[in-house]
């Protein structure tokens, strides 16, 4: 199991992010977790979104770069210490985590925890062996 997740590539100016939502909306694209990183000169906007291919589709003919990754959506309870108790089940089993960001988009007590992992196979099977419930899409 697993998800796509949509970066988008955005010059460091005002009203970027906006156009982005609005060609979101445009399209009737659901948001369902969103991210963004940003340098002095661009950011990366990660999102993940109910409709994948088409919010692709309208991004890049609206002149947005995008890319696609195999991202790893974990549900833990929104609780102190569910993340930590994930975290060392990823430590024990020496998985890389590239980044992670969260969406509170679920069941109620729940959180969505989305990972980009340096061995995706390997995560997923730890996650799997470990009894976590991953999300195909939420």
């Amino acid at each position: 199991m697993g998800i796509k997740q949509i970066s988008v590539f955005l010059e460091n100016t005002t009203g970027r992010l906006s156009e982005v939502t609005k060609t979101l909306a445009g399209a009737q694209i659901n948001l369902r977790a969103i991210s963004i990183a940003d340098t002095a000169d661009f950011g990366i906007l990660r999102i993940i979104v109910d409709k994948t291919d088409k919010a692709v589709d309208a991004l890049n003919a609206a002149g947005f770069t995008t890319r696609q990754t195999d991202v790893v959506a974990v549900e833990i309870e929104d609780t102190p210490g569910s993340l930590a108790k994930l975290m060392d089940v990823f430590q024990q089993s020496q998985v890389n985590i590239e980044y992670l960001y969260a969406s509170l988009e679920g069941q109620a007590g729940k959180a969505v925890v989305i990972f980009k992992l340096e061995d995706h196979a390997k995560g997923q099977k730890i996650l799997n062996d470990k009894n976590f419930i991953m999300a195909d899409s939420f």
